[in-house]
C-alpha cells in the first residue's frame, strides 16, 4: 500500500537520472567550506509536511548546499529561509526558521514539495530530469487528498503543477495570479496561486518582497476555508 512513508524512501533511493546523481554526490563529497564538518543526504529529497494538508506547495529542485545536504525540502538554504518565515508569519509553520532535520519545524495544513527530487548543476533539470520524477509528484497528489489549493514558486513549478492537474489552455505565469482548476478542464477542484520564486535573485533584488509573499499564503488560506492566520 502506498504511503507517504514508502514514497519517501523511494525518492531517496531513485537513481533514474545519471547526471543528478553524479552531481548530488559529487556535492555531497566535495561539500562547501561552512558545511565541511557536516554528513551531506545527497539523495533524493522528499516532500514534507501534513498529511492533512489543503495547501501544496511546489518548489524547482533543492539546492545543492540547502536540502541536498539536509535532506529535507527547502532547508538549510536563503530561499527557505524566506520562505518558512513566510509560512510561519502566515500560520502554516510552528516557527520561523528550518535548518535541519529534527530542528522542530512543523506545518499545518501545508506540505510543501518539489517538481524534481535532485539537486541539478546549475539549478536547471532537463525536461528529460523533469519528466522522469513526474510520477512522485503525482503520487503525493494521489495520497494528500485534502489538497484544494496549490502554490507555484516559479514558472518551473507551475508549468508542472498545471501538467499533473491538466489545466488547459495553461494562463500566463504571473505573481498574485490565481487560477480555478474548474474553469480549465480539471477534475481535482480547487485553484493554484501563483509566486516568483523565493531565490535570491529575486527577494535580493526586492522583485519578491515579504509581503508579497505573506499575500500568496493569506490567499492561499482564504481558497482553501482554512481561516485567518
Amino acid at each position: 500500500m502506498d504511503s507517504l512513508v514508502s514514497l519517501a524512501a523511494e525518492i531517496a533511493d531513485c537513481r533514474q537520472c545519471d547526471r543528478l546523481v553524479e552531481w548530488r554526490e559529487q556535492v555531497a563529497l566535495e561539500k562547501r567550506a561552512a558545511f565541511r564538518d557536516e554528513d551531506y543526504w545527497g539523495l533524493g529529497v522528499p516532500g514534507f509536511g501534513d498529511p492533512a494538508a489543503k495547501v501544496m506547495i511546489v518548489g524547482l529542485a533543492p539546492a545543492a548546499h540547502g536540502a541536498n545536504r539536509t535532506g529535507r525540502v527547502f532547508t538549510g538554504d536563503r530561499s527557505g529561509d524566506f520562505l518558512f518565515a513566510s509560512l510561519h508569519r502566515t500560520g502554516f509553520a510552528n516557527q520561523s526558521f528550518a535548518r535541519h532535520i529534527g530542528d522542530g519545524l512543523q506545518l499545518t495544513d501545508a506540505y510543501v514539495t518539489a517538481a524534481v527530487r535532485c539537486a541539478p548543476p546549475a539549478n536547471k533539470p532537463t525536461t528529460e530530469e523533469r519528466d522522469n520524477c513526474r510520477p512522485f509528484i503525482e503520487r503525493e497528489l494521489d495520497l494528500l487528498r485534502k489538497v484544494r489549493v496549490f502554490v507555484a514558486l516559479g514558472q518551473f513549478g507551475y508549468q508542472v503543477t498545471c501538467s499533473i492537474l491538466g489545466v488547459r489552455p495553461r494562463p500566463k505565469f504571473g505573481h498574485g495570479v490565481v487560477v480555478p482548476l474548474s474553469e480549465h478542464g480539471c477534475e481535482r477542484t480547487g485553484n493554484i496561486v501563483c509566486s516568483f520564486h523565493p531565490s535570491q535573485q529575486n527577494t535580493f533584488t526586492g522583485r519578491l518582497t515579504e509581503a508579497m509573499l505573506d499575500q500568496v499564503f493569506l490567499t492561499a488560506r482564504e481558497l482553501a476555508e482554512l481561516g485567518p492566520a
